[in-house]
């Protein structure tokens, strides 16, 4: 106990937020001999003397109101409780545990820590400590779902009745984690304070961890309402750029991915490439995340592929996009369609299956472009230079379409139908004459985007 109240000491006398966060950062990986030093022989009547000596006796305690040092007495001991928990479950202490222990416990210092803004006034510095509760109470739920999930047999032989729903129970101390995680962006929100004082620097931490665990959860539509109260009080909240550049990365990930899933490509577009650009170049898995939704809104908005070179350091993107963007750039749909069937799980899983499958429109617009470069010139006219011909016959778009559907047959009402919703989507520019059969394209332009 000794070391943890040297480092509040600390933390407190150069009003050190990140520091005095540190405190509470329950890393058994990177700290285990320091943890059990401050857990010591776990006897709670010691640790609940040493810190009401600390906080209410020890001349050296740092100068705080009696109600203040209640508060941190109450989520220092909260905190005590959970490391005997956590060194228990990580088999570093004589004695047995859960990882629904260890989550039940954390909470018990995460409703601790939120009390000490909304009853104690803690002081705005200090706000780095609400997000290393939220971010080790979502990290604990994880785990105790997962330890459910692993024993769900024998579970599920204690809970046998007509109202369970396994599906619900998968995720149940991550669903009751976020009400938690809620509370810690009201609490961020909802404060009064002027800007330099306000808890608000403490918004987009809350923000990012209630996205992490929504997505987590298959329930991203919830994401929205905390944009929306976001917005409503843009007015007195610190910029996002005022923020470090993770919380930034993150929020605009996120930001992006919403927008992406609401088919608002351009959005999605714009703060994923913010998103992209910000991020270190160094944290390889966050580039690929941006990435996975970033190329397919490149796909839609500007008709464009990844290189092999953007491509390179991501092997798992480029198994699943590379043979896509050969299909679509030779205007193969055979090759296209066999491509998104091979990564279907994987595109599902990362919710862009449906948007990679308009590329087949990219696909096909590529082939109806290789027929009309084969078609050739027209004879020139009274000496001109010579024009494309833009007459072409239906039954020519058939036979590609046919050849490169790996010879499904196709009738000409269905080619028809492509072509007029090629027109439709402005891939390609001209007009259906169905009598004679034929179409004619603009002369200027007649597959926009492509330089023909």
């Amino acid at each position: 106990m000794d070391s943890l109240i040297r480092d509040f000491k600390a933390a407190f006398a150069g009003m050190k937020g990140d520091q005095l966060a540190e405190t509470l950062r329950p890393d058994v990986q990177l700290n285990s001999t320091k943890l059990l030093s401050i857990y010591g022989e776990g006897n709670i009547e010691d640790a609940e003397a040493d810190l009401r000596y600390f906080l209410d006796t020890d001349p050296s305690r740092p100068r705080l109101s009696r109600e203040e040092a209640n508060g941190w007495y109450e989520i220092y001991l909260a905190y005590w409780c959970a490391l005997g928990e956590i060194l228990a479950v990580e088999g570093l202490r004589d004695a047995k545990s859960s990882w629904k222990r260890v989550y039940e416990a954390w909470k018990n210092l995460t409703q601790q820590v939120i009390r000490g803004y909304t009853n104690y006034e803690f002081e705005n510095w200090t706000i780095p400590c609400l997000y290393v509760a939220g971010k080790y109470l979502r990290l604990f739920a994880m785990r105790a779902d997962e330890e459910r999930k692993n024993n769900i047999e024998e579970s599920a032989e204690d809970v046998m009745q007509d109202d369970f729903d396994p599906e619900k129970e998968e995720n149940k101390m991550l669903q009751d984690c976020t009400s938690h995680l809620t509370r810690i962006f009201q609490t961020c929100l909802n404060d009064r304070a002027p800007l330099e004082e306000s808890r608000k620097w403490g918004i987009y931490y809350a923000i990012n961890l209630l996205f992490k665990s929504y997505f987590k959860l298959n329930s991203a539509t919830l994401s929205k309402n905390v944009l929306r109260a976001i917005q409503a009080g843009r007015g007195d909240m610190p910029t996002l750029d005022k923020f470090p550049k993770s919380q930034q990365v993150t929020f605009k990930y996120y930001e992006g991915v919403l927008s992406f899933l609401e088919e608002n490509y351009e959005d999605a577009e714009r703060h994923l490439t913010m998103a992209w650009q910000m991020c270190h170049k160094d944290a390889k898995r966050n580039l690929e995340m941006i990435l996975t939704y970033l190329i397919p809104c490149h796909l839609l908005t500007t008709n464009t592929l990844p290189s092999s070179r953007l491509l390179a350091p991501f092997p798992r993107l480029q198994q699943l996009f590379l043979p896509l963007g050969a299909a679509i750039k030779k205007g193969d749909l055979h090759a296209f369609d066999t491509a998104l069937r091979k990564g279907e799980d994987e595109f599902i899983k990362r919710r862009i299956y449906l948007t990679l499958e308009r590329g087949r429109d990219i696909a096909l617009r590529n082939l109806l472009r290789k027929v009309f470069i084969a078609g050739g010139f027209e004879e020139a006219k009274d000496g001109g230079p010579p024009v494309r011909r833009t007459r072409i016959p239906v039954a020519e778009f058939t036979a590609a379409i046919k050849i490169s559907s790996g010879g499904e047959e196709i009738d000409t009402d269905e080619v028809e139908c492509l072509l007029a919703n090629m027109i439709y989507k402005n891939l390609m520019k001209g007009y259906i004459a169905h009598g004679p059969g034929i179409v004619v394209l603009s002369k200027t332009g007649p597959f926009p985007g492509t330089g023909i």
